[in-house]
């Protein structure tokens, strides 16, 4: 019980901020907008409690924690699909306030900031994160090259001083390996310092299995490269407020750039299926970070807020990224959709989403 306790507890936190900060920007804006706020909910489901605040907006936790929502006044269900019915009868004085009469700039500005706040959020911790704790460095010089490995067959050199990799400044060792490790079997650019003058040298990665340190297995990309180290070249940095705004951008732009590329891989047949994961995965994952600590799991609750905001952005129906297009559609026609065409569309996009929901679930348990 108390195992399980580790696991869930951690996982519902993790998984109740995320959700909470992605409708929360969905309900600030559409607030700003005078939209008429039907209910906030965090959890699907009946409802376990709740309340009603002065706009007659009812907030509420549901009994399946595994999302959220925020219903507008005229809409069907949970996923904003306009309700034909209902909005006959809402009384032409009222609908000025309903999401389904904003214009679509307006409308867009809703959709499209419940995705922005998961992507702020892990902007705003990374970036305190940073600021707060700062981080301890290494030169990025390579003292040693193994045979028969990808280094060896580079033109990689033991002095040379890595500066940048595939377009990532390098500001540490810990930097260059972290690019290395997310780029299994990739021709990879580098440039080095090398006697006082810069380089290129193109390197090719290979892969290997390793077990992280929460024992989980996953394929990663390794050169053969080392530091030897001495505790006299640590240094502890903590950069400005302005340097810092610049390394934590650098470091959104390096995880979306890889999470896209695992998914292209994935697309071509070549991505390890296996690293997918969904809510037992994500429990089991919130669980083990939670053991290392405090740290551990806000960083986790950051990395996972990302990803979160951009996959909603992903242009299937009943996904804001969805929402996104049909109003980009009707932006350019200067119409909407009809309803038909639409309620077709999000009828598909419950399919792919629930088929990905269960591929996910068989994927974590077997």
């Amino acid at each position: 019980m108390a195992g399980l306790l580790g696991i869930l507890i951690p996982f519902l936190i993790v998984l109740v901020v995320i959700v909470f900060v992605h409708e929360m920007g969905h309900y600030l804006v559409a607030r700003w907008n005078d939209v008429a706020i039907e209910s906030f909910s965090i959890g699907f489901g009946p409802e376990l409690v709740g309340w009603n605040d002065k706009h007659g907006t009812r907030w509420k936790i549901s009994a399946v924690p595994l999302g959220g929502y925020v219903k507008f006044v005229g809409d069907m269900n949970a996923a904003s699909a306009p309700d034909s019915e209902s909005l006959e009868h809402i009384p032409p004085e009222e609908r000025s306030r309903l999401f389904y009469y904003k214009n679509v700039w307006q409308r867009i500005a809703i959709v499209a900031a419940g995705p922005a706040a998961n992507i702020l959020f892990t902007f705003v911790i990374l970036y305190g994160m940073l600021l707060g704790l700062g981080r301890y460095t290494i030169e990025a010089r390579i003292d040693g090259i193994s045979p028969d490995t990808p280094a060896a067959q580079s033109e990689l050199m033991v002095d040379d001083v890595i500066l940048a990799v595939d377009g990532y400044q390098v500001r540490s060792f810990a930097d260059a390996q972290k690019i290395i490790s997310t780029s299994p079997n990739r021709e990879l650019p580098f440039l080095v310092e090398r006697n006082g003058r810069q380089v290129e040298v193109p390197v090719t990665t290979g892969s290997r299995m390793q077990e992280d340190r929460l024992g989980n297995m996953a394929e990663i990309g390794f050169l053969g490269i080392s530091r030897d180290a001495t505790r006299q070249d640590v240094r502890f940095v903590r950069p400005g407020p302005i340097e810092a705004i610049g390394i934590t951008f650098e470091e959104i732009v390096f995880i979306i750039d890889r999470s896209f590329r695992f998914l292209g891989e994935l697309l071509v047949g070549r991505g390890d299926v296996e690293q997918l994961g969904g809510p037992v995965k994500i429990a089991k994952i919130s669980g083990e970070a939670a053991t290392l600590g405090i740290f551990s799991l806000i960083s986790l609750t950051a990395l996972l807020s990302l990803n979160i905001g951009i996959f909603n952005l992903f242009p299937i129906p009943l996904l804001d990224g969805g929402h996104l297009v049909y109003y980009a559609i009707e932006a350019v026609r200067g119409r909407p959709l009809s309803r038909e065409i639409q309620e077709i569309g999000f009828r598909i996009g419950l399919f792919v989403v629930m088929s990905l929901m269960v591929f996910t679930l068989v994927n974590d348990i077997f």
